[in-house]
């Protein structure tokens, strides 16, 4: 009864945006193999740049940033990777620093997709009064760095297959230049904060940064496939990717922005995986699943399971309930 009662409230909020647009699915080829042989067929081409950038240990590699402005409490400073979109090559950040003036913690918050520019505020302006520096950073094709022709962050997660891959690559790159300006403020412990698609950004940052030390990962999968395919929220792009591609090879494809290939690069890191009971959005049995497999590995992660689904997280009580545990993870293994 109570799961029949949270799905429906579920449906139900996800209905309420009626923006969301179907787009034609496309290989994506120009943004994950621009130079390819154009007589290959596009599907394999596809597949051996991702099976390269799963293999080259470089791929999210970070370079050092050319230079970093902070005016007020806004951080901006250029992306590793430059898109044909010119106002998503500056990425944007709002710093927070800690009440009591301690600047050896700090946390980077990475939103949901589709978070708008006030998103996660509130929780990094708690964080700062217990003491934790946050810097909230806005994903590529969001917010400031959405395009005029966007009215959603369509560009991060889509049925085009090679776009989706890159913009997520280069999350993670703006992510760890991120770390590397608190680093250079003097923070000595640096932790990561992550909701739905940013939790899938926040693993795949911890397991590449060795600056970061916790990570709290807040609704989870081991795969970004299965997320998109069976999620409640991604119906839209399912409908775009349906009848041109199969989950098996959309799950191969997207194993470079999937957690699961790096999760062993978390040992040594403390790792909070919070999940909800009556999720369709990241659909309990992959969050469960992915549990399951850091535990097999030895991992030992802190779990937490909210009494609710992914909508209703972010309303009260359980947005109360969902803040407790992360602050409370991160203000004890910082």
């Amino acid at each position: 009864m109570i799961e029949r009662f949270f799905h429906a409230l579920e449906r139900r909020l996800a209905a309420a945006t009626t923006n969301r647009v179907v787009r034609p699915f496309d290989w994506g080829l120009d943004w994950m193999d621009p130079g390819g042989d154009p007589s290959v067929d596009p599907a394999q081409r596809l597949e051996r740049a991702a099976a390269a950038a799963l293999a080259d240990p470089d791929w999210f590699a970070s370079s050092p940033c050319p230079g970093y402005a902070l005016e007020g409490d806004r951080l901006t400073f250029p992306s590793q990777i430059e898109t044909p979109h010119a106002a998503n090559n500056t990425v944007r950040a709002r710093y927070f620093p800690a009440a009591s003036g301690d600047r050896g913690r700090a946390v980077l918050v990475l939103p949901q997709w589709n978070a708008d520019a006030e998103g996660h505020v509130g929780l990094c302006r708690f964080l700062a009064r217990v003491g934790i520096s946050a810097l909230r950073l806005s994903l590529p094709y969001h917010d400031a760095r959405m395009p005029p022709e966007l009215e959603r962050a369509d560009y991060i997660v889509s049925a085009n297959v090679g776009r989706t891959l890159q913009v997520n690559r280069q999350a993670v790159l703006d992510a760890r230049r991120a770390v590397a300006w608190l680093d250079a403020r003097g923070h000595e412990r640096i932790g990561i904060l992550g909701s739905s698609l940013g939790s899938c950004l926040a693993s795949l940052t911890a397991a590449h940064e060795p600056r970061i030390t916790a990570a709290a990962l807040n609704h989870v999968s081991a795969y970004f496939a299965d997320v998109v395919w069976d999620g409640l929220s991604t119906e839209h792009v399912r409908a775009g990717l349906d009848g041109a591609i199969e989950l098996d090879r959309l799950r191969r494809l997207w194993l470079p922005i999937s957690p699961l290939p790096y999760v062993d690069r978390l040992r040594g890191t403390r790792v909070l995986l919070v999940y909800a009971r009556y999720d369709l959005t990241f659909p309990v049995h992959l969050s469960r699943r992915f549990v399951a497999e850091l535990e097999h590995r030895g991992l030992r992660p802190r779990v937490f399971a909210l009494p609710c689904g992914h909508y209703t997280t972010g309303e009260a009580p359980f947005k109360w309930l969902d803040g407790y545990v992360l602050i409370q993870f991160l203000r004890r293994h910082l």
